[in-house]
C-alpha cells in the first residue's frame, strides 16, 4: 500500500496517538506524531494564535519527510483540520496558510476516534467536560463526512479499535 496517507482524527484524549503507532507496528510502516505536542513541549509558555501556523508548518515537514522514506501506508496522527479546529474555537479564525493547505492535501482514509475511552489528564489538553468532547467529536465527524474521503468510526478498547483499523485499511488497498 504505498504512499496511502491514513489520518487518524478525533477530539483529545482518545486515543490518536496510540492507535497510529499500533497500526505503524501491525503494517511495519511509519507514523507521523502529532507535531503539537512536541512544539508545545519546546516553547515554555501558553500558545497563542501564531503558534498555529508555526504547529501546521511542523506537522506538513515531518509528514512529507516520513512519506519520503516509508514503503507502506503513512499513519498520520492529526492533520491540519485539527488544527484549523481549535483556531476557530480559540480565535474564531484561522490562518489562510492553513486553510489553503487543507484543500490541497490528499489523504486515503480517515479514521475516527471516538469518545469512549476515559478522559487521561495531561498539561496539553483542554477540554476534559464530556459535552465538549462530543461537541468536537461532531465537528470532526462533519469534515471526514464532507471531506470526500473514506471514513470509518473507531472505537472499544485498544485491541478492538487496531482490529476495526486494521480491517478498514484493508478495504482501501
Amino acid at each position: 500500500m504505498p504512499n496511502k496517507r491514513i489520518v487518524i482524527i478525533g477530539p483529545e484524549s482518545t486515543g490518536k496517538s496510540t492507535l497510529s503507532q499500533a497500526l505503524a507496528d501491525a503494517l511495519g510502516t511509519l507514523w507521523v506524531p502529532e507535531y503539537a505536542r512536541t512544539y508545545l513541549e519546546t516553547i515554555n509558555r501558553p500558545y497563542e494564535e501564531s503558534d498555529l501556523l508555526e504547529i501546521a508548518k511542523g506537522q506538513l515537514a515531518a509528514e512529507d519527510a516520513a512519506a519520503e522514506i516509508t514503503n507502506g501506508p503513512l499513519i498520520c496522527d492529526t492533520d491540519l483540520n485539527v488544527i484549523k479546529v481549535w483556531s476557530e474555537h480559540k480565535y474564531h479564525r484561522c490562518n489562510n496558510f492553513i486553510t489553503s493547505q487543507i484543500e490541497v492535501r490528499r489523504y486515503d482514509l480517515y479514521l475516527l476516534t471516538g469518545i469512549d475511552l476515559p478522559w487521561q489528564p495531561d498539561p496539553l489538553r483542554e477540554h476534559p467536560d464530556e459535552t465538549m468532547r462530543q461537541y468536537f467529536y461532531n465537528i470532526y465527524k462533519h469534515i471526514v463526512a464532507q471531506s470526500g474521503v473514506p471514513w470509518f468510526p473507531v472505537n472499544g478498547n485498544e485491541s478492538e479499535r487496531l482490529e476495526k483499523a486494521l480491517g478498514y485499511i484493508q478495504l482501501i488497498k
